[in-house]
Order: structure tokens, then sequence, then C-alpha cells
């Protein structure tokens, strides 16, 4: 392990899409979906510490998850956990862990990632962070991890790259960035992947603090200099109050679209492993076994009869779960709540804005 890597998960979001399970007090990242025995946060964590200890990696969350966090991961420094009183988006989340690390280690080269997504095959994710940690340290770059897209998913952004150009790194590959398209149509999506060029945008990305800075400073000022205003502050008694402070005023904007879009040096590192953003429900019936009418079953007990093509859940111990007469459906059964919904991605979102709207007290 080098001594100037860091890792920082951000493990701030609602998991809306995953409601009736996920919540506001309880969201996606700190449960269990994939019955694995361990939170999507706990699974991110442990992955990262294979390559970085402990007291290097850097999680950044809302002030009301700190003790989630804490009781999830025990071991990790407290001063590790960051805490954003209001959801802002990447741009301030990383500012803020980027400005805190400058103050201890402007050397660092530091890998970012979300802390609720699927990836499988774990040696090859593991070998191409430490390619790109080492790309990262070489040269002044800002890395995405772009991922080789298996079909013409919607649900994705994607990253072009300038394949003629490519940087060699290991066994691996990183070419400069064309574009970035944000998440296309049906049809738009089978003309990116059929040209070769493009790679899901995985989220997850790699640079040296220097070079992040540099990009920050120049592309998001107003985001970044009042971080580095405050860069005295970080680890002593009024890091609460000046962080309170500065994000009721932040603006609120990703990292794609406040850096990565603009910056003239970024590039992608071509991986291969297995990975998911496990963004929804139908996320996670992509990625479940299924029998032989198309169904993936995730209960106790249930009997299901003329249904095809759906997602059966219940977090409900010993209960019996009929359904009848579904197809292409979603059943979420919770102690307080059901949720029966076409898999069909924009008519949930629809339902959930009308459940937050008139049944605020179950978000």
């Amino acid at each position: 392990m080098t001594r100037n890597q860091y890792c920082i998960i951000m493990a701030g979001g609602i998991g809306s899409r995953f409601w009736p399970l996920s919540r506001n007090a309880m969201p996606k990242q700190f449960l269990d979906i994939l019955g694995l025995g361990k939170s999507f946060l706990q699974l991110t964590y442990e992955r990262f510490l294979r390559i970085i200890p402990s007291e290097r990696i850097l999680v950044v969350t809302s002030e009301q998850y700190k003790d989630l966090v804490r009781k999830q991961l025990p071991e990790i420094l407290e001063t590790n956990i960051l805490t954003e009183p209001y959801r802002r988006n990447t741009a301030p989340c990383i500012a803020y862990a980027t400005y805190k690390l400058l103050k201890t280690d402007p050397q660092a080269i530091v890998v970012v990632a979300p802390s609720d997504h699927l990836i499988t095959g774990e040696e090859d994710f593991l070998g191409t962070i430490r390619c790109a940690l080492q790309l990262a340290a070489e040269q002044d770059v800002l890395i995405t991890l772009g991922i080789t897209p298996s079909r013409p998913e919607t649900g994705y952004g994607y990253i072009q790259a300038i394949k003629n150009e490519p940087i060699a790194i290991g066994d691996h590959s990183a070419y400069p960035v064309k574009t970035f398209t944000e998440k296309p149509d049906a049809e738009m999506a089978r003309i990116l992947v059929d040209s070769g060029e493009f790679y899901w945008n995985s989220g997850i990305f790699v640079w040296s603090l220097a070079s992040i800075v540099r990009q920050l400073e120049r592309w998001l000022p107003e985001v970044s200099l009042p971080f580095r205003n405050g860069i005295s502050l970080y680890n002593t008694p009024h890091e609460e109050k000046f962080i309170k402070k500065l994000y009721e005023e932040i603006r609120n904007v990703s990292i794609d679209y406040g850096v990565m879009e603009k910056a003239k040096n970024t590039c992608v590192f071509s991986a291969t492993f297995g990975w998911s953003d496990l963004g929804s429900w139908e996320s996670i019936y992509m990625h479940q076994d299924k029998d032989t009418r198309g169904n993936a079953v995730s209960a106790t007990s249930s009997l299901l009869e003329s249904v095809k093509d759906s997602f059966v859940y219940s977090c409900n111990q010993g209960k019996l779960l009929v359904v009848k007469g579904l197809e292409n459906y979603i059943v979420v059964d919770t102690p307080d709540a059901l949720l029966i919904c076409p898999r069909d991605e924009t008519q949930f979102r629809q339902l959930f804005n009308d459940i937050a709207h008139n049944h605020e007290e179950f978000v």
C-alpha cells in the first residue's frame, strides 16, 4: 500500500428509487438488499480496505447518517466521517473531502466512489484501481472509470473515448475523453454502443489532489474557494459550524456537470469488471437469478401463479406472499408499506413523487 493513496466514499443519498425498503431514516447504502449479510456501504468499504488502510478512507454522508456510518464501520476514524448538513450533490461533497485532505496531505492520490454500487470480479476491479492510481500519480489527469457496455442501457450516462490516443498503464488502457453524454433514449443508446467509442460512466473517479484542486478552482470557484477558505478550521472544534454555514449557501451541482464535462485533462480508464449502479428495483431484478418464467423472487415463502417477468421481494420473515396475474411488475412488501408497480421506471418515479407529496410520513 502506497503511503499517500486515499479513498473517498460518498454515502449521503436517500435511495428514493428503492422505496418502500429505502427510507429517509435508513437509505439504500445502509441496507442489505442483496441478502449478502452486509450493507452496500460495508461492501464498498471492505473492498477498498484491501488496498487502502482504514485511516486513509473517508466517508462523506448526511449529518443524519453519521451514527449509522459509525455503527456499520466501527473501525473508521471519527475524524474521517465528514457530515453534510444539506444535500448539495457530488461537487460540494467532493470539494469538502478534497480540501480537508489538502490540509493534511497535499500529495494525496485519491479514488472517489459511490457507496452503493455492485462490483463483481473484485480482483479485476482492484487491479484497475491500482493502475488508475498509478496514472494519477504520474500525470495531471482526471480519471473516470468507464465500463465496456454490454447492452444499449438507457439508465447510464456515456463517455466517448478518443481510441486512437491510448495511454498504456500496466495491462490497462486509458483514453482522452471526447464527450460526456447524459442518459440517452433507447435508439441513441444503440447508436452509442454500436459505435464502439463509448463507455458507461461508472461515477468512480481517480486523481491527485493537485489535479482536482486546479480544475475545481478553474471551473467551480464558487464551490471550491469557500472550502479552501476554511482549511484552517478543519479538524478543529470550529469545523462543524463553518460547514453548516457554508452548506446553507453553496451551489447544488454535480462533479460531472461542474468539472468533468469542462476540464481538458479528463480521461476514461477502460474497465472490464462487472458493475452496476443498482439505482432502482429494476436494476436489482436484472442482476437476480430468475425462474423459467423470468421471475426473480426474494421472499422466505411465496406462491406465484400466472406471474411473468416480475420481481417479488419481501423482508417479512415467515409471511406467505401470494401473487397472481402480473407481468413485468415489481412487488415489494415491507412491514408498513406494499409496493405493486410496473417495472417501467418512469411510472415508479411519478408514483414516488405522489407518495412524497401525500404521504410524507412513509418516505
